[in-house]
């Protein structure tokens, strides 16, 4: 059998062509899409600049507190991200800036309970159990603040996470109406962190998606489990002598039984 190799030169053009257009329109897709992951990352950040507590000092005083749950465990070495939020969070309740939490995390399977787990942690730096609410729901981000909202009945509230995870946090409460601050705590001390910052980049963009795309709402809801507030300590006014004569009046020296020094002991 015999070729002409004007039609195989010919076909090979047009297969040459096609490639070359293919992966022109490969490269604008990914041209496109780096620039949107990109401005989703910016924005996400832009957005929740005025929200972000870096002091403690600055925290006002608020009914709850959302503590975002992680891992407590890297292998066998302590999660920084871990350590450094449940740290906040005593010092926050200790210095009676916060009278409620709501542990909101991953409670996958029996071994695995990051609201427990926390709790643990709280009930032993003197936090009472009554002060402490769980949400074993808390699958994703979108799922703590959500539910933060929808079973949990508040959406005036402090968010106790690294300043990454803070930003994310915020878009996701801006999207639902809710007024929640974030109090952006200390990162890992003995490694960068950047594969987290560079895995958040890609979060971002699935929280835009969910958000303002696809409409994803919380894997599980159900009926609301309201936060009940601390209760007060009653203030009784301190009575006034002057207004009120019969509230320790005023004694009349000439009526007093000790009126004469030298009748009281020495």
């Amino acid at each position: 059998m015999k070729f002409d190799s004007h039609i195989i030169r010919s076909y090979i053009k047009k297969a040459y062509k096609k490639l070359q257009g293919f992966l022109f329109g490969a490269f604008l897709v990914f041209l496109v899409g780096s620039a949107a992951v990109i401005a989703i990352d910016y924005w996400v950040s832009w957005q929740a600049e005025d929200r972000i507590i870096y002091d403690i000092d600055e925290v006002p005083e608020l009914e709850v507190a959302v503590v975002l749950g992680t891992s407590k465990y890297l292998g066998r070495t302590l999660n920084d991200y871990y350590k450094h939020r449940i740290e906040a969070a005593i010092e926050l309740f200790d210095r009676e800036k916060v009278d409620q939490f709501l542990l909101s995390g991953d409670n996958a399977h029996r071994s695995y309970n990051e609201p427990w787990t926390m709790k643990r942690d709280l009930l032993k730096a003197g936090v009472p159990e009554e002060r402490i609410n769980l949400d074993y729901a808390g699958f994703r981000t979108l799922d703590s603040i959500v539910r933060a909202k929808k079973i949990f009945d508040t959406d005036n509230f402090l968010i106790i996470t690294q300043k990454f995870h803070c930003e994310r946090a915020l878009f996701i409460a801006n999207s639902y109406d809710i007024h929640a601050q974030c109090l952006a705590v200390s990162g890992p001390t003995h490694h960068s962190g950047s594969s987290i910052r560079l895995r958040e980049v890609f979060a971002r963009t699935k929280a835009f998606l969910d958000l303002y795309i696809m409409g994803t709402t919380p894997k599980f809801l159900g009926p609301k489990e309201p936060i009940q507030p601390s209760p007060k300590p009653e203030s009784f006014p301190i009575p006034n002598p002057i207004a009120d004569p019969t509230v320790n009046p005023i004694v009349d020296p000439a009526t007093s039984p000790i009126a004469d020094p030298s009748e009281t002991d020495v």
